[in-house]
C-alpha cells in the first residue's frame, strides 16, 4: 500500500517516536524518502526544500553515523546547520537542559534534532520551545529515524511489508532501535518475532504485539527478513551476568 504524497494530509510537527505516528503517517514518510533517495544519484545532490531554515543538532551522546547522516541530509536540503556538542558547551558549567534549549531557541531556530541519554527528553523539549523536535535517540526509549531507515531498507527487497515475517535478534532489553521497529513494523502489518537470550528479553514485551523466541535456528528458518542487534554495553551499566561473555554470545 502506498500513499499519494500530494493528497495525504500529513499533520505531524514533531518526530518524537513512532508511537505517535499512524500507519499512513509512516507510509508517507517512507514515500518521501524514496523521492529524496533518488536525489542522491544526481550530479549535484541538493534541493532547496529547507532553504532559509535553521536546524540545531543537539547531541548529548556520542554519535558518528546518526549525527553525520542528519547533517548531510540537512545541508543537501539547503538548511543552515548548527552542531551543538555537550562536551564543549555551558552544560559543563552546570547549565540545565531547559536553559540550554531556551537559549538556543532565542536565536530563532526552526528545528532541533536531539539525542540524549535520558528517555523522554524530546517530549520535554516540545514544552520549552516552538521549534520542531526530532528524536535521534532518547535513552533506551525510542530511535524513530533509525527504525524508519530500517523499514525503508527492507522495502528495497520487499516493497510491501504487510504480512512479512520479520525477526529482530539480539539485545532486545536495552535497544531503543528495537522498540521503534516493533511499533512501526506492527503498524504496517508485519509479523514480528524477537529472538535473544532470556536475560536480554524485557518483561511483558509480548504486549507490543510480538512473539518471543529463544531458538535462533528456528527463528532464522521462519523469517523473511532478519535484523541483528548489537549488544548495548553502554546501557547495561553494572549488569555483568546477562550472558557468560561477548565471545560466547557471538
Amino acid at each position: 500500500m502506498s500513499i499519494d504524497l500530494e493528497k495525504y494530509n500529513f499533520t505531524q510537527k514533531h518526530l518524537l517516536g513512532l508511537a505517535d505516528y499512524t500507519a499512513d503517517d509512516i507510509r508517507y514518510v517512507l514515500e518521501q524518502a524514496k523521492y529524496f533517495r533518488e536525489i542522491l544519484d544526481r550530479p549535484v545532490p541538493k534541493v532547496p526544500t529547507l532553504r532559509d531554515k535553521t536546524i540545531v543538532n543537539l547531541f548529548y551522546e556520542n554519535s558518528t553515523r546518526t549525527r553525520l547522516s542528519f547533517e548531510l541530509a540537512q545541508k543537501r536540503m539547503g538548511a543552515d546547520v548548527v552542531n551543538f556538542s555537550a562536551s564543549t558547551s555551558s552544560t559543563k558549567k552546570g547549565e540545565s537542559l531547559k536553559d540550554t534549549i531556551q537559549n538556543i531557541s532565542s536565536m530563532k531556530i526552526d528545528m532541533v534534532v536531539v539525542r540524549h541519554e535520558s528517555p523522554g527528553v524530546p517530549h520535554f523539549l516540545t514544552q520549552c520551545v516552538d521549534a520542531a523536535i526530532l528524536n535521534a535517540g532518547d535513552g533506551a526509549h525510542e530511535h524513530p529515524t533509525q527504525a524508519l531507515l530500517d523499514m525503508f531498507t527492507m522495502q528495497q527487497i520487499h516493497p510491501e511489508l504487510k504480512g512479512k515475517k520479520i525477526a529482530i535478534i539480539g539485545d532486545i532489553s536495552y535497544s531503543r532501535v528495537v522498540r521503534s521497529n516493533i511499533i512501526g513494523l506492527t503498524k504496517l502489518g508485519a509479523e514480528v518475532v524477537i529472538c535473544g537470550p532470556k536475560t536480554l528479553m524485557p518483561v511483558f514485551v509480548e504486549d507490543l504485539g510480538v512473539t518471543v523466541s529463544h531458538n535462533l535456528d528456528e527463528t532464522l528458518a521462519w523469517c523473511d527478513i532478519a535484523m541483528a542487534l548489537r549488544i548495548q554495553l553502554e546501557r547495561q551499566g553494572k549488569a555483568t551476568e546477562l550472558f557468560p561473555s561477548l565471545r560466547e554470545y557471538h
